[in-house]
């Protein structure tokens, strides 16, 4: 997390997450040799081996290793609320870093990244493309990115629905933070186009624990509300959260989207681990 270069520090995380895995591969024709089997009645005679029919007299078809390739969106929500500090690290920071580690990750596997921000009530978009120069520009934006204002209005949604006719998984990065459900009812639209989703909801270190020594009031980031703290807020505010909690919880499951609770004080490799399995399911 020290190091300043999104692209480094992005191939730095996937390198060190990825070292002892698998490359997420699925059998069938491609062009890097895998193995031999029997033919089978159906296969397809293209793929017959005759070299081996002429030494064995029996056919063999090749099987090749080709990666399953999808279209990667990153949703990040970069609205004022983001800006929400724990004593090490923004949530936007951390967002970042997430998105920039995602991107490298699905390039790597062949599959097309695009971006797109939420801010001041507007949307940043940039389609999915699965190119290397693609990927550059995506960490331009990232690191150019800073949260103001309230989160994006449904009238500027038209670029994220736009399909791209392969197989989709929406990753969205926010702290789930909204004034009148605008959050819920984007991923209820989402969920109806019938995308694979994964909610990286980031919470602060300091928000989990109510860990806010030495102040007596809280400030709400996006309106700009002042909220004291008495001698029994924590209690009341840890069963509130609680509730809250579990209600983003049950919601999301009913629209079967995947939902992860990421505190800004975690390494990355558990966001990293839930979307290779996202990624590769099917």
């Amino acid at each position: 997390m020290t190091i300043k270069n999104l692209p480094l520090l992005a191939k730095t995380v996937i390198d060190g997450f990825m070292n002892g895995f698998n490359k997420s591969t699925v059998k069938g024709p491609g062009l890097e040799f895998s193995q031999y089997r029997s033919y089978q009645p159906g296969d397809d005679l293209r793929w017959l081996d005759w070299r081996m029919y002429a030494r064995s007299d029996r056919y063999y078809i090749r099987e090749s290793e080709v990666e399953t390739s999808i279209s990667v969106k990153l949703m990040i929500d970069a609205s004022a609320s983001m800006n929400h500090f724990d004593g090490t690290l923004k949530k936007i920071e951390y967002a970042k870093f997430l998105a920039a580690s995602l991107a490298y990750l699905a390039n790597l596997q062949g599959d097309a990244v695009g971006l797109y921000v939420f801010k001041e009530g507007d949307l940043f978009s940039l389609a999915s493309k699965p190119d290397p120069q693609h990927l550059q520009r995506v960490y331009y934006q990232l690191e150019n990115m800073q949260p103001a204002g309230n989160f994006t209005q449904p009238m500027h949604y038209k670029e994220l629905f736009a399909g791209t006719g392969r197989k989709e998984l929406l990753v969205f990065v926010t702290d789930m933070y909204q004034q009148d459900g605008e959050i819920m009812n984007l991923l209820d639209t989402l969920a109806a186009l019938k995308h694979e989703i994964i909610v990286f909801q980031l919470m602060g270190q300091n928000e989990l624990d109510f860990d806010f020594k030495g102040y007596s009031a809280l400030e709400d980031l996006e309106t700009g509300e002042i909220i004291q703290i008495g001698p029994q807020a924590r209690e009341q505010y840890q069963e509130k959260l609680r509730q809250h909690q579990e209600n983003i919880r049950m919601e999301l499951l009913g629209k079967h989207i995947v939902h992860r609770v990421i505190s800004t004080a975690e390494p990355l490799d558990k966001a990293l681990r839930d979307f290779l399995v996202q990624r590769n399911k099917g």
